[in-house]
């Protein structure tokens, strides 16, 4: 079986460009599950619940999140919905919002467990994930073997570390968080496919999905200004990941980008 995970879904650029490209995604490269990183959906820091139901409509079929998933606070009521496919980072406190992990079933019967982890490194204060991690696997029933995780994090050596500990005990983990894939996908030795940073989803022509001058203006002078989420030449970064579900290991890896100009070709 074969799943994308789409990488930082940022502002309403990036949700068209999802919502171009799913559908043709999952034909084109017959994929059975996508999920999808969506922690800066709405205008760039936060997410929704219209743009939550927007992506689902869109065929995605999990949605992470990430250290920007309470900036609406109206996504509260979604996270907490025991029905909603989406998760937020395992290792935030039981009292936050959301669900540790969730089970989706596929049209297969494949069910697949996701989860999300917030690195430690350069980010906000927060409980360890890999103890976060060796709890989320205890919950998740022995009939499911095909997991992912998606490890938010900053520093490589985080992300680096965080696959080498879940290797062989998961079926993926692949970063997101920096908004730049990295060219570093491989299978573990013990049948575990990582990458440090799948990418994002948004526009090229930025500074991490927003607009260059005033990024560039604040940090030159100092002085504040308002980071407007780019529109100029959209694309999707995702990394897809083949599993034999019969055991959760992974096959193969690899690094998708895709233009908003590809897809409407098509």
């Amino acid at each position: 079986m074969r799943l994308l995970l789409i990488g930082d879904i940022v502002g309403k650029p990036g949700r068209r460009m999802v919502t171009k490209a799913v559908n043709y995604l999952k034909a084109s490269r017959q994929i059975d599950m996508v999920v999808a990183n969506a922690e800066n959906a709405a205008g760039g820091s936060g997410i929704t619940p219209e743009n939550y139901r927007e992506l689902i409509a869109a065929g995605v079929d999990c949605i992470t999140l990430g250290d920007h998933i309470y900036r609406r606070r109206e996504i509260y009521s979604v996270l907490d919905d025991p029905a909603t496919p989406i998760v937020k980072p395992a290792n935030f406190p039981p009292e936050a919002p959301g669900k540790d992990w969730v089970a989706v079933t596929l049209s297969s019967g494949i069910r697949v467990a996701v989860f999300s982890l917030l690195g430690r490194v350069f980010m906000r204060p927060v409980d360890c994930p890999w103890k976060a991690a060796d709890r989320i696997l205890r919950d998740i029933p022995d009939d499911i073997q095909v997991i992912l995780c998606d490890f938010h994090a900053e520093a490589t050596s985080d992300m680096q570390l965080m696959g080498r500990y879940l290797d062989g005990r998961v079926s993926a983990v692949l970063g997101t968080h920096t908004h730049v894939p990295t060219a570093d996908e491989r299978i573990l030795p013990k049948g575990t496919a990582f990458q440090c940073d799948v990418g994002m989803t948004g526009s090229s022509e930025s500074i991490l999905g927003r607009k260059i001058d005033p990024v560039m203006e604040t940090t030159i002078t100092f002085r504040p200004a308002f980071f407007d989420v780019a529109q100029e030449q959209v694309q999707l970064c995702a990394t897809l990941v083949e599993v034999d579900p019969s055991n959760g290991k992974a096959i193969d890896i690899m690094r998708i980008s895709l233009a908003e100009e590809e897809v409407d070709a098509n």
